[in-house]
């Protein structure tokens, strides 16, 4: 039986939160909601998550002290802010204190869906030793890649990209998402399309030039997709 991963919503509008909910149980998850960071604070001590999803505007405080708690308590708990629009400060904020990633309201479930899974496979991924692909063999906690048993130097931002891709395999990817994420792990915010593009050309060209197959796909003008048979 597949492990059911614990989420929990920290969300004060009711009505999105009931509805977040019942969606979240829908698509196999088993989620908690807590209205306020005071709750919120009494679940995690309760139960063990996967992941967080957390509104910044709650009526006992600010979100980003939970972030700062969650991180500080070095769980690996997957951490995704919700904030408005105009909220671009607290997003920027919100990852440099460690979030893994944003959805700015209102939120599509089926993105919400799959922001959750990336981040649980992605977090999964990085705590383990070795993680092997075909010919591919990454080692997160040293940042090594490994191509068909000889060493390939990648730089970091490229080894983030080539972990994220293979935590989504099979799953098209668009540019705005991929620039959301090389901003989120590294501080960079603003990455264009272009930006993207030229780094994933450069981990294509390394890739191919160690005897890789070609596993990263551009999906026209959409973004990309890291195809395993």
């Amino acid at each position: 039986m597949l492990k059911k991963h614990n989420i929990l919503v920290v969300e004060d509008e009711l009505e999105l939160a009931k509805s977040t909910l019942a969606y979240l149980t829908e698509n196999g998850f088993s989620p908690f909601h807590a209205k306020d960071l005071k709750s919120a604070r009494k679940l995690l001590k309760q139960e063990n998550f996967s992941a967080v999803l957390l509104d910044l505007g709650l009526p006992d405080g600010d979100g980003m002290a939970l972030i700062k708690e969650i991180k500080n308590a070095k769980n690996e708990i997957g951490l995704i802010i919700v904030s408005a629009k105009d909220a671009l400060d607290k997003k920027i904020e919100g990852l440099e204190l460690g979030a893994d990633d944003y959805l700015t309201k209102p939120y599509f479930f089926p993105e919400l869906n799959a922001r959750l899974k990336s981040v649980i496979r992605r977090l999964n991924l990085e705590v383990n030793q070795e993680i092997i692909l075909n010919e591919i063999t990454l080692l997160p906690e040293q940042m090594r890649t490994l191509i068909h048993g000889e060493e390939l130097e990648l730089t970091a931002k490229e080894f983030g990209l080539l972990l994220y891709f293979v935590s989504n395999q099979n799953r098209v990817i668009s540019k705005t998402t991929l620039g959301e994420f090389m901003s989120s792990n590294y501080a960079d915010y603003g990455f264009t399309d272009d930006m993207v593009y030229t780094h994933i050309k450069n981990l294509k060209k390394k890739l191919s030039g160690s005897g890789c197959d070609d596993y990263i796909k551009n999906v026209y003008g959409v973004g990309y997709k890291f195809t395993v048979a």
